[in-house]
């Protein structure tokens, strides 16, 4: 393995459309989550008119995502050099020019916001956090992504910044439950967590590790194991508040969401685990199916109203929404 790259030539576009990653485009479905809480909490605010902005959105959403993932690679292939995996990259491979890096970083961002402000100009706000917080995780001095811990909980927040554009989509005066917002961050940090445990145990050697990665400095897998509980309980509690104050019905599916941390869990333990790439978690079927199975049930849930519930708990059901108003 070399530890430095050899000047790039000429390899075409080819090089520049991998660094966007299109294949992860499939994790921007999450934000598609907003549009059905907020179907949810208010059916009156989504309807067939409502699809044009929330494909505007979705579209956004991408083209900045694929931003973020331009200045990652460009900025990471010094260390990407050092992964057994991750030096072929087209960026770690010297196969990309860094100025022509940069033009593409601008110009998907501002592509993406671009859409987004044809939607909404809160829909822009946001689309340009989710681009800031890439800064954040990857530009210095801040780079967060080398900060034990912060470098979880700083790439996590992509997701529920993900719900906030598929909420803003159809509904620009309130915004999300809260309980909502910071369940989906801890259940992202969780997912973060454990790719971070599969990689350190892939590399197999503190110090390689810690030269690929700074944060790798302090972690052990014992540490990340703790993290792992404490991000996995946090979005249980929050669940449950979310769940208590606007369906209770949701609460029978509890248990099927606790089989899901735990089935990702058992993934994400195995030797070269698959959670190190997440597009690739598509030939895991069962996995594939079992969420669906949850998605299928808590929709069910969503729609159904079981009234000895709220009897059984000594909940009383939810008369009003009261969501914070943007205005």
């Amino acid at each position: 393995m070399t530890s430095t790259a050899q000047a790039p030539e000429a390899h075409g576009i080819r090089p520049y459309v991998q660094i966007a990653r299109i294949d992860h485009w499939f994790k921007n479905v999450f934000m598609l989550l907003g549009v059905v809480l907020a179907w949810f909490l208010d059916p009156a605010k989504v309807s067939l008119s409502s699809l044009p902005d929330v494909l505007l959105a979705l579209a956004a959403t991408c083209l900045v995502a694929s931003s973020n993932y331009v200045i990652n690679e460009l900025l990471d292939a010094p260390y990407d050099r050092l992964h057994p995996v991750k030096r072929t990259r087209p960026a770690a491979a010297g196969l990309v020019r860094p100025w022509v890096a940069i033009v593409e970083w601008l110009l998907l961002a501002a592509a993406g916001i671009g859409l987004a402000w044809m939607v909404h100009p809160i829909v822009a706000a946001t689309a340009l956090l989710f681009w800031i917080a890439g800064i954040a995780y990857n530009v210095p001095p801040i780079r967060t992504k080398e900060l034990p811990y912060l470098d979880v909980l700083s790439e996590s927040i992509n997701n529920p910044l993900r719900l906030l554009l598929g909420w803003f989509a159809v509904d620009q005066q309130t915004v999300p439950p809260v309980s909502l917002f910071v369940a989906y961050w801890m259940a992202g940090a969780f997912f973060m967590a454990i790719k971070r445990l599969a990689e350190y145990r892939r590399i197999d050697d503190p110090e390689v590790a810690a030269s690929y990665r700074r944060s790798f400095r302090h972690y052990t897998e014992d540490r990340l194991m703790v993290s792992l509980f404490f991000y996995a309980v946090t979005a249980g509690l929050f669940t449950g508040v979310f769940i208590v104050r606007y369906r209770l019905e949701l609460i029978l599916a509890l248990p099927l969401v606790g089989g899901f941390f735990a089935y990702y869990m058992r993934i994400g333990l195995r030797p070269d685990s698959p959670v190190q790439n997440p597009e690739k978690l598509h030939r895991e079927r069962g996995f594939l199916l079992y969420v669906l199975a949850c998605a299928a049930v808590a929709l069910l849930l969503m729609l159904t109203h079981i009234p000895a519930l709220y009897e059984i708990f000594n909940v009383q059901e939810a008369q009003t929404a009261p969501l914070w108003r943007i205005d």
